[in-house]
């Protein structure tokens, strides 16, 4: 059970644009301990199964870094199957957010570096994404490269489980390594679901907890919208 916080309460939230000058967008997201550097690059150019469709493409990739965690995470672990999941994640939860015939045939690049992981780091680099998204789109239209930002609603993740019986929001890592279930949650600013992973680690799970889990997701969520729009006002 947890003490720091009220079981629906996210952990403190800080986002800062900007964060590197090399790319159009560039967003550094922490969520508690958890760091993700969500970086952004346009392509003019879309690969060759798209050549003549006339949209866009949004893909993304993921990594975390030697030092993000106790353990060193070795390089060669970089491209395994559970990173190639969580990048699947990331560009199918952000292409949610564009409109592709808008955007033209141009490629959008995300680029999501866990600093330091402790708990959510794929929810966290999906918050992160989408404003450092959005930035980049709004750099090209400046530069005249795109007429109008493409991006059509906000969209955020976060993680919810249920540890000794209780639902609870927003699970650092020594919580989710005892968690009876995990879960991770993908919704746009509307409140729509994109995605839902969860899955009971130990014991099985109710829905009446599944509800809760939600609910609670469905919360913090309008929270991380708000954060979103906030920090690109």
């Amino acid at each position: 059970m947890r003490t720091k916080r009220a079981n629906d309460e996210l952990r403190t939230v800080k986002i800062t644009r900007g964060f590197t000058e090399m790319t159009p967008g560039s967003v550094l997201i922490e969520m508690g301990r958890t760091r993700v550097l969500c970086t952004v690059s346009l392509d003019d150019d879309v690969p060759p199964w798209m050549k003549k469709s006339g949209s866009g493409w949004v893909t993304a990739e993921y990594s975390m870094l030697p030092g993000s965690s106790p353990e060193r995470v070795r390089r060669s672990s970089i491209n395994g199957g559970r990173t190639k999941e969580i990048q699947r994640l990331i560009g199918r939860s952000l292409r949610a957010a564009v409109d592709m015939e808008a955007m033209g045939p141009i490629t959008a690049r995300i680029d999501c570096d866990v600093l330091q992981a402790d708990g959510g780091t794929r929810t966290a680099s999906i918050t992160g994404a989408w404003i450092a998204l959005a930035d980049a789109f709004d750099s090209w239209v400046r530069d005249g490269k795109m007429e109008k930002n493409p991006i059509a609603l906000n969209v955020a993740a976060i993680s919810v489980g249920v540890l000794d019986g209780v639902p609870m929001l927003d699970l650092e890592y020594t919580e989710d390594v005892l968690a009876d279930v995990d879960a991770n949650i993908v919704m746009t600013g509307r409140g729509e679901l994109i995605e839902v992973q969860g899955t009971a680690e130990r014991n099985p799970f109710t829905r009446e907890q599944l509800d809760t889990m939600l609910d609670y997701a469905t919360e913090g969520i309008e929270t991380l919208v708000a954060m979103q729009n906030d920090a690109r006002s």
